[in-house]
């Protein structure tokens, strides 16, 4: 069988999660500098889809690294499947989590809310900016899985 850069069990893969774990966190502590963000509800969603994505990108991090390690990738179907299933919803929740606090910062901005006094809303642009760069690593890396199952 082909060997797919980036499909788990790859360090590609281990590479990918790795980066989703980091602008993951990036996103989250930019988020919560501020404890104001909780008045938003985009902005609590963000946070808790932020989370979701860190457990799961540092879980299957692991198993890719042991995989590498022992020179020996997983290739059960039932794995891939849930794999695959796992990371489509989660892209597709941290894409919607970014876009609308992207929205809603902007939105605080272009009104002059008192919400945004300093550079409030700034940082949470830029924490919807990492939360998009997650979900970019997220739709990659499932669509190198996706494209492993057929194979299997």
């Amino acid at each position: 069988m082909d060997e797919i850069p980036g499909a788990l069990g790859t360090s590609a893969s281990l590479a990918l999660r790795l980066g989703q774990s980091l602008f993951s966190v990036a996103s989250l502590l930019f988020m919560c500098l501020d404890v104001a963000f909780y008045s938003y509800t985009s902005f609590c969603f963000l946070v808790t889809v932020m989370g979701l994505v860190i457990s799961w990108s540092l879980t299957l991090a692991m198993v890719d690294a042991f995989s590498v390690f022992i020179k020996r990738p997983s290739r059960q179907p039932g794995i891939i499947s849930v794999v695959v299933l796992g990371d489509w919803v989660l892209s597709f929740l941290s894409l919607a989590a970014s876009c609308s606090t992207a929205s809603a910062s902007d939105l605080l901005i272009r009104s002059g809310s008192p919400f945004c006094d300093g550079n409030i809303c700034s940082r949470y642009q830029l924490s919807a900016a990492m939360a998009f760069l997650s979900w970019f690593l997220s739709l990659a890396s499932s669509l190198f899985n996706f494209w492993l199952l057929p194979n299997l």
